[in-house]
């Protein structure tokens, strides 16, 4: 949620951040006037109130035969304010429904323009060059028993894999790096849930115009997260909390997505599936220190692809293609060899107050008073790296070298050889 007053002080400036991220400006309008009619009958219950207060007094003093006139008008009040009460409720909701439509107010810097827009920050490491043809992921998963789709078909459907002996082993050594990683930097790890409550999903910005992307258990009023960024947001829900230095933690956890509206985009192999493993980092911290901490996130998803060998680039995504919680966001995209393109393994969002605002999560100020606090996110390890990893360190014969960060997780192993 954005912040009210700024809402009320400057809606051009809203206004100009919606029309930025190819949103309706008319949503601001909306909200400014729900905000106002808010406020009024707010003020017109609160005036029934008091005047059905002062009525009240009175009778106490009331003669006997002024008491019968007052005790009907304090009774016709007493309806009244019933009334008005659920006026200024309605109008609190219609409120709520309203400024919920507004995304978080893109930052200064963020890129104008659409997917297309983004700005390359800098490249980094080496573009893998062969003196053979290179297979893709799956070919090598398949050539060294890693990656098994057919039976991951078989099992659940389409966008369901089995990851098999050193494929399995491969993603978790991965995993184990990033965890340490975070670790290292002061990142306490939590093994979060992985089904949430509405208000945790609402608040994080996941039930916005993405939420057919999200698997819903209606029965149980439980949604299935597709990142451990949204348990982690909530959990410091309706809480004050410290953030003289920023509070870090770092989850491990399946992720779910239905990949709705993807039919027919990276089918093959295992680059957009429905279930796949994470470990996201996540930030509390005070809004001064946001941007600093996002540096400080992309800084450690940068070591870890460097750690990998993996040829890459940072791009500074476009205002229309943040989601809605975020302010600002930087993609990671490494070199994938057969496809000629880079493809996104990791992003960091720094999404300033939004998520904060929506659940409640605030520190005090050196004002005494309880502020909204800045949340960010930024993921340090997922499945979809095997793909880099394979592709960029295979061999003619369908080996591939193991990147010498990831040995001591394999036992030592340094090169993952094809099954006979």
């Amino acid at each position: 949620m954005i912040d009210v007053q700024l809402l009320r002080d400057q809606p051009e400036l809203v206004k100009a951040s919606q029309q930025a991220r190819g949103n309706d400006p008319a949503t601001v309008d909306a909200a400014v006037a729900a905000d106002l009619a808010r406020r009024e009958a707010l003020q017109h219950f609160e005036s029934l109130r008091a005047e059905q207060k002062a009525k009240s007094k009175e009778i106490g003093k009331a003669s006997k035969d002024e008491r019968p006139a007052l005790l009907a008008a304090v009774q016709d009040l007493a309806q009244q304010v019933k009334d008005a009460q659920a006026a200024a409720n309605d109008a609190e909701e219609a409120f709520t429904t309203a400024v919920m439509k507004i995304e978080n107010i893109v930052l200064d810097e963020v890129p104008a323009g659409g997917e297309d827009d983004f700005v390359v920050l800098r490249h980094e490491g080496d573009k893998s060059e062969f003196d053979f043809e290179p297979r893709d992921h799956l070919e090598i998963g398949e050539l060294l028993g890693a990656i098994d789709m057919t039976r991951g078909a078989k099992v659940s459907g389409t966008r369901f894999s089995f990851l098999r002996g050193i494929g399995a082993q491969l993603e978790l050594a991965i995993m184990q790096l990033g965890l340490n990683k975070a670790i290292s930097n002061g990142f306490v790890m939590l093994t979060p849930p992985t089904l949430v409550k509405p208000e945790i999903m609402r608040g994080t910005g996941f039930l916005g115009e993405h939420a057919d992307e999200v698997y819903n258990l209606p029965a149980d009023d439980l949604y299935l997260t597709g990142t451990s960024e949204v348990a982690l947001a909530g959990y410091h829900a309706d809480e004050i909390i410290d953030v003289s230095e920023p509070l870090r933690y770092v989850g491990w956890s399946t992720c779910y997505r239905r990949e709705a509206g993807s039919a027919g985009k990276d089918t093959r192999g295992i680059i957009r599936t429905h279930q796949f493993n994470k470990v996201e980092m996540f930030v509390y911290t005070d809004p001064a220190q946001a941007a600093e901490e996002h540096a400080r996130l992309l800084g450690w998803q940068e070591e870890m692809m460097q750690a990998l060998g993996l040829h890459y680039r940072v791009i500074d995504t476009a205002a229309g293609d943040l989601g809605s919680s975020a302010a600002r966001k930087y993609d990671v995209e490494a070199w994938v060899p057969t496809q000629g393109t880079y493809r996104e393994l990791t992003s960091t969002s720094n999404c300033t107050t939004f998520q904060a605002r929506r659940l409640g999560i605030r520190a005090r100020g050196e004002d005494g008073k309880a502020h909204p606090v800045a949340t960010l996110n930024g993921t340090i390890a997922t499945t979809r790296w095997l793909v880099a990893v394979l592709e960029t360190h295979q061999q003619a014969d369908g080996s591939v070298l193991v990147p010498e960060a990831l040995r001591p997780y394999l036992g030592g192993q340094e090169i993952l050889l094809p099954k006979e």
